[in-house]
């Protein structure tokens, strides 16, 4: 039976892709729109400067993208997952392919059943084009915040010194 993400992973994408009914590129200059929609198939040309979409577009386009993401978490992990530990690895893949899922540490010790290592794995992907960005840190640290099924997971700001901090995130 095909496993869904629950409503809190749902919030947690729609919260750091935002809704954009209007293409724009976003920060390695991939044609994105809607809530992170890159294309049919990924930068397949079908998400191009000057398109737009409605709110129910936007909508039915996440979900289309999310059912590629869970039936990707669902094949890769082979360790038992509670509903916010398989949202927060959906976002995660939503975010950065399933194929860095695939290929990442974090998955290699959650797959042998090492949840707390695996959770401390989530914020070594908060780098784009090199150089470590603050929004991806609060992902991250959102992502392993629903992991691990806090209350209310969403990391809204980051203190002032948060890259002299970044290892104790």
């Amino acid at each position: 039976m095909a496993r869904n993400i629950n409503q809190a992973g749902i919030d947690l994408i729609k919260h750091f892709e935002s809704l954009r009914l209007s293409a724009y590129q976003d920060s390695v200059g991939i044609w994105t729109i809607g809530y992170g929609h890159t294309g049919l198939e990924h930068k397949d040309g079908t998400v191009f400067a000057g398109r737009e979409i409605s709110e129910d577009e936007a909508e039915s386009l996440l979900r289309r993208d999310l059912g590629n993401f869970e039936q990707a978490v669902d094949s890769a992990v082979q360790a038992e997952l509670n509903d916010h530990q398989f949202a927060a690895l959906v976002s995660f893949s939503f975010n950065l392919g399933a194929g860095n899922l695939r290929s990442s540490t974090l998955l290699k010790k959650l797959n042998t059943n090492d949840y707390f290592a695996a959770a401390g794995e989530f914020k070594q992907w908060s780098k784009a084009g090199g150089k470590r960005l603050g929004g991806l840190v609060r992902r991250r640290i959102s992502e392993r915040n629903l992991f691990c099924s806090f209350p209310n997971p969403i990391v809204a700001s980051l203190p002032g010194n948060w890259q002299d901090i970044y290892d104790t995130l």
